[in-house]
């Protein structure tokens, strides 16, 4: 399966304001400045889908997908994906940073459409405490019938030898470059293998 089209839904302060959860969802969630948006408009083949910011830690919406994915028959199925706002940028002030824990927490722990929770985390900084937090909450509210992900970006900034020593630590990890578009049909059939398992037939 492979994504054919993608498109902007609307965008949500909150779970309250939030969109019908009558789709699938997949959750996009990582520190600012990780390649966030960059992941979403290739992963989509869909250049400005996802709008990046010069500012790290402006995007303050959660923001909603429509996806649509087709088999080589041609059948087609639909999920959404989600873009959480960026975390742990120094500048964000603590009463707006607290803010956003509470809705992002809310959202993340209530949103029964949530099947897949896609963590970013850069390849040059791993093992940092603000993604080993995020990890540890994600496996703590994680139900039966959600998985979570480490996508590992920007690994065409490291070096082979280094990138080797990533992969042996994480062989569960998907590993990202936006700029050699390296990974994306990884993690494009991770996510139609667990989210249409059992609708597409055989």
């Amino acid at each position: 399966m492979r994504i054919v089209e993608a498109k902007f839904m609307e965008s949500a302060q909150s779970i309250v304001d939030s969109p019908s959860p009558d789709l699938a969802e997949i959750a996009f969630l990582g520190r600012s400045n990780v390649g966030k948006s960059s992941l979403l408009n290739t992963l989509t083949n869909h250049k400005g889908l996802a709008k990046s910011s010069s500012t790290p830690g402006k995007t303050k919406l959660i923001n909603f997908f429509d996806v649509t994915y087709q088999t080589e028959e041609k059948d087609k199925f639909k999920c959404r994906f989600v873009d959480l706002p960026g975390f742990g940028y120094a500048k964000v002030s603590k009463s707006l940073k607290k803010d956003w824990d509470i809705k992002l927490t809310n959202f993340l722990e209530k949103r029964a459409s949530l099947r897949i929770f896609i963590h970013l985390i850069d390849a040059r900084h791993v093992n940092l405490d603000i993604d080993n937090s995020v990890d540890d909450f994600l496996h703590h509210l994680k139900r039966g019938d959600q998985i979570i992900v480490n996508a590992f970006t920007k690994i065409d900034k490291l070096k082979q030898n280094d990138l080797a020593k990533l992969k042996r630590d994480n062989p569960d990890g998907i590993f990202i470059s936006n700029l050699k578009k390296r990974g994306m049909q990884d993690l494009e059939r991770v996510i139609s293998d667990f989210i249409f398992k059992g609708i597409v037939r055989d």
